[in-house]
């Protein structure tokens, strides 16, 4: 049986597993659809190879912490993952039925209203998937970065629900970055997560070690003299949220490109890291956030204005 066989049967057998999924959550009521998400990633989630890879990252970031400690912050994350996933096809009803606390958002307001192209970045952290729903709900049209499916089949998943999110879908890559550039010339707005590993990034610190980062939001940020902003959407209690955002800030031009970028981008790795450490079972760890004894680290930012 050929690979190519094999790709698309199994491609079409997880499509067709996600709209069934899909669909069937969102016909439960959305605490119980959260509450059951919640119990299956506690319990499926330390049966998965990404199990050890977030205890071996806690252990680095919370070396003072106790085994028990960071056992509780992981089954928390597990938790977290797990209801995430179950609300995504409630992400619209959050928002409506005022389970999304959004009282202080006057720095997605002065992005809407200045005039000026304008960058928000965010991470996956408690449920991210509202901080551009939030937005939208704002009036803000903020164009996204996202990494597409390796399956075609399930790309319907990232349109579904988003009727409160205005703006294009760009994949990471030249393609996306490039339209991303027109798009900022025009004076409109990018949203970006930037917490992921990125191989051909630049070193920065993160936890106490350097962590490869991708600087596109400051390289953005220093073409277009853009003003950033941070957000989260944070977990109270169950499915209620509270989006957060820092104020508005302008990354300094000294002329030299790549100071620039890394002191930006040092900076939001800092921002991030005091979030991760307030809400730290809200964070994904199952990221390979940081290289491996013997990778070589980058030196220089690989993409220049």
């Amino acid at each position: 049986m050929s690979s190519w066989f094999t790709r698309t049967v199994l491609d079409r057998l997880t499509a067709g597993l996600a709209y069934v999924l899909y669909h069937g959550v969102r016909l439960l009521p959305v605490d119980f659809a959260s509450a059951l998400g919640g119990a299956i990633g506690r319990g499926l989630g330390p049966l998965l190879p990404m199990h050890k890879i977030a205890k071996a990252n806690l252990a680095a970031a919370f070396p003072e912490k106790s085994e028990a400690e960071r056992a509780r912050i992981v089954r928390g994350m597990w938790d977290n993952i797990g209801r995430t996933f179950f609300e995504y096809p409630h992400q619209t009803g959050l928002i409506k039925s005022g389970r999304v606390e959004m009282d202080n958002l006057d720095a997605v307001d002065v992005l809407r209203n200045d005039g000026r192209p304008g960058l928000l970045w965010s991470g996956h952290l408690g449920n991210w998937e509202l901080v551009s729903a939030g937005a939208g709900a704002r009036g803000l049209v903020m164009h996204r970065i996202y990494r597409a499916p390796n399956n075609p089949r399930v790309e319907w998943l990232f349109h579904a629900n988003r009727d409160l999110v205005k703006g294009e879908l760009l994949p990471k890559g030249s393609s996306g970055g490039r339209r991303a550039m027109v798009l900022l010339k025009r004076g409109e707005h990018l949203g970006m997560l930037v917490d992921q590993k990125m191989n051909d990034g630049i070193a920065v610190p993160f936890f106490g070690r350097p962590a490869m980062t991708a600087s596109a939001l400051a390289t953005f940020a220093l073409r277009f003299d853009a003003p950033v902003v941070g957000a989260r959407a944070i977990r109270l209690k169950g499915a209620r949220f509270r989006l957060e955002v820092t104020d508005p800030y302008t990354i300094p031009d000294t002329g030299d490109r790549f100071a620039d970028e890394l002191a930006a981008m040092t900076e939001v790795n800092r921002i991030l890291e005091g979030w991760i450490r307030e809400y730290p079972e809200q964070w994904l760890w199952v990221h390979r956030r940081w290289p491996k004894a013997g990778d070589v680290l980058a030196t220089a930012p690989t993409t220049q204005s």
